[in-house]
């Protein structure tokens, strides 16, 4: 399996995630539920095969992870309808994942087999796994935000919050639990739970971001607008997180976290 297979195995995702966004709007549960869950076989049969291909996860560069981004955006969405009946949030993730995908078959970022020794953990694979997973229900929760602001013409409800909070709680106990895994990871490889690298400085900022927004929601529940405000600046921060530091000239040379670039 190699990155020359991806278009037809996303290909056949979006089209079936579509499917299932479709049948949201026609409030068709069984069709919905299906066509997502044949998509994200689809899509995860191709990080499978890669993982074989690569005798690694595929998790070492950019491009590797926009592909398990885009695995669980629609994944999160299917959550969000399931439990809430949000017909609209499965064509919202279905659309951000497409982007992802676009992203990766324009700019695929291939790299070798081999990992560098810090990357040779135990630990590898899932802190990158739950930070995705995190990213994900985190995104869920900027296009709530996205929507309540801009789009819906009403005002937003307490069930709409409700539906938000309960994303940015689930998604910030996942990124908890990823730098945690990444602490440990640290100490294994470098010696240090933490560092203050540039990446984790930033990790550290998001983090405290996402916890002012639980923390203003908790104190000020019927102030609602400015929460989506924050959840907005929030995901700002996580992407600056995820990949924006790497274009940063104090990560350049100094960050240990820079390795996905190379």
């Amino acid at each position: 399996m190699s990155w020359n297979n991806f278009p037809y195995f996303a290909l056949v995702a979006v089209l079936l995630w579509a499917t299932g966004a479709y049948a949201a709007w026609k409030d068709k549960k069984t069709l919905t539920l299906s066509a997502t869950v044949a998509g994200l076989l689809v899509f995860f049969s191709f990080i499978v095969a890669m993982w074989i291909s690569l005798e690694r996860p595929p998790l070492r560069t950019m491009g590797e992870t926009r592909l398990w981004y885009s695995l669980f955006l629609p994944f999160a969405g299917l959550v969000v309808y399931l439990r809430w009946r949000y017909k609209w949030i499965l064509s919202f993730s279905t659309i951000l994942a497409t982007v992802f995908i676009m992203v990766n078959v324009l700019k695929p970022e291939i790299h070798n087999k081999t990992l560098m020794p810090a990357l040779q953990s135990p630990w590898f694979a899932p802190h990158v796994i739950v930070y995705m997973f995190a990213y994900a229900l985190l995104g869920a929760a900027t296009v709530m935000a996205i929507y309540l602001l801009f789009i819906k013409k009403t005002p937003c409800t307490a069930d709409e919050m409700d539906i938000t909070d309960n994303l940015v709680y689930v998604g910030l106990s996942f990124m908890t639990l990823g730098m945690l895994m990444g602490a440990f990871w640290a100490k294994e490889a470098w010696g240090h739970y933490w560092a203050w690298d540039p990446k984790e400085t930033w990790a550290a900022v998001t983090w405290f971001a996402y916890l002012c927004y639980v923390h203003f929601r908790r104190s000020r529940p019927y102030n609602m607008r400015p929460a989506l405000y924050m959840l907005i600046v929030s995901f700002l921060l996580l992407q600056m997180c995820w990949w924006g530091i790497n274009y940063l000239p104090a990560a350049q040379g100094t960050s240990v976290h820079t390795y996905n670039l190379s």
